[in-house]
């Protein structure tokens, strides 16, 4: 049998700071999980140049007709699908375009498949059955940067030329030896011995809303800070996308009502045609010309109009 040294995994030491943690009142106990939490963000900015790397590898790649595929087990897993299911309601982004892959299929979302992640066989034939291709990039996800299913999808991606990119909370991460860009917060001991969905986890969130985020808005998706590619599809996000050509525009609601309406529901067309006053067909001629992108769309038009 396979001995796994996890003693010589950072996210299996334990931590000098909450040795006793058993034995505090409710508020100490909190307070200390909190002050283990700030160290988070610390760990992550020390990566900036490496995860910037990431961004526009994956923007690159995005821009050829690429997609983004994240995998993982257990928590890093679900992390991955978590970001990969966001991007479509707040960017428009086709389902396929972001994809969350975990150990264990579907049901491993809701209940754990904890022996899932012990087959590297099984990350190549997710990978297989997604399709995946070489002008795709894939993130593998793993707080321990050594889980064997993890590993076999890098590899697969490697073998055929696609961008890999690791994300691990260990030094020396295995996973990190497979990956054309290692993404590696250090964020130490866990509260609870081992427990790498609490600081590992939170790190590993923060380090996808960087990727997708930063992505999106180098894919031309935000307008200084609005979401100009959001698809209306309940109440809260259509009131949100009336809120976003108000605030764009600086018109009056009636005013935003209407471009919408011109613009078939889609937020980033009716900013330009109420910025324009271009017709809808000219301002898709603009999106288009300008790759999306909204400020290069306002700009005077090549065309001369």
């Amino acid at each position: 049998m396979h001995v796994i040294e996890l003693e010589k995994l950072t996210t299996e030491q334990r931590n000098p700071a909450t040795m006793r943690i058993d034995e505090l009142e409710t508020e100490e106990m909190l307070s200390v999980i909190n002050a283990e939490d700030k160290k988070v963000a610390e760990a992550v900015g020390k990566i900036l140049p490496e995860i910037a790397k990431a961004v526009d590898a994956i923007t690159a790649r995005l821009q050829k007709d690429g997609r983004l595929f994240y995998i993982g087990a257990g928590t890093s897993g679900r992390l991955g699908i978590l970001d990969a299911v966001e991007c479509p309601p707040t960017y428009g982004t086709d389902y396929e375009l972001v994809q969350g892959l975990i150990a264990g299929g579907a049901t491993a979302i809701f209940r754990a498949k904890e022996g899932a992640e012990d087959d590297p066989e099984l990350g190549r034939a997710d990978l297989e059955e997604a399709g995946f291709a070489a002008r795709d990039v894939l993130v593998g996800i793993a707080a321990s940067g050594r889980t064997p299913y993890v590993k076999g999808a890098l590899a697969y991606a490697r073998e055929l030329g696609a961008a890999t990119i690791a994300l691990a909370c260990t030094e020396k991460a295995e996973i990190a030896e497979l990956a054309d860009i290692a993404l590696l917060p250090i964020t130490g001991p866990e509260v609870i011995t081992g427990s790498t969905r609490m600081k590992a986890g939170t790190a590993q969130k923060m380090v996808l809303n960087m990727i997708s985020t930063g992505t999106m808005v180098k894919l031309g998706k935000v307008y200084g800070n609005l979401m100009v590619d959001v698809k209306a599809t309940n109440e809260k996000l259509a009131e949100r996308a009336l809120r976003i050509v108000m605030a764009a525009t600086e018109t009056s609601r009636k005013e935003a009502e209407a471009a919408l309406m011109k613009a078939g529901g889609q937020t980033k067309l009716a900013i330009l045609i109420a910025l324009t006053g271009c017709t809808p067909a000219e301002g898709r001629l603009r999106l288009g010309l300008s790759q999306g992108r909204l400020a290069a769309a306002l700009k005077p038009s090549p065309l001369g109009e």
